[in-house]
């Protein structure tokens, strides 16, 4: 479903920088001239798998597409910005929420939220098995602000 222009604009998510960005060329297009799903789905594991993997501090695999959702088509020529954060953390996965955003034509005020995405990851080891996601040290850890 494709909804009115003037519902269409929206904005980067303020604060976060993109784990990803990208630009689709034209061999990424399907037979109507929109980006292939798989092009933005392969686009989505990669970032997703950028913070699993930093996360579970070594190599992760995709064991599930928790949830996929295309929400307006993707361009040639559009700027495609990935921003990914962990929802959860298991014994041994990591479960990624990825949002996009299309940067149309490379106009500054038409940017449309495209795909929405949560996958989980899996750590493994050398052996391909899956292994115990590492505790976060208290260096790593968000601090609390507190008053003075």
């Amino acid at each position: 479903m494709t909804l009115p222009n003037a519902q269409l604009k929206t904005e980067l998510p303020a604060g976060r920088e993109p784990t990803l960005r990208v630009m689709p060329s034209p061999a990424d297009v399907n037979y109507t001239g929109d980006i292939f799903g798989g092009w933005i789905m392969s686009q989505v594991d990669i970032a997703g798998g950028i913070l699993a993997i930093r996360r579970a501090g070594g190599r992760a695999a995709t064991v599930a597409v928790n949830s996929f959702a295309f929400k307006q088509p993707v361009f040639v020529g559009d700027i495609v910005s990935l921003y990914a954060q962990i929802l959860r953390v298991g014994r041994t996965s990591v479960t990624v929420e990825v949002e996009v955003y299309a940067q149309r034509y490379f106009s500054e005020h038409e940017i449309v939220k495209v795909t929405e995405a949560t996958l989980t990851y899996v750590a493994v080891d050398d052996e391909r098995r899956p292994r115990p996601v590492p505790a976060m040290s208290s260096e790593s850890m968000p601090r609390a602000s507190v008053p003075a």
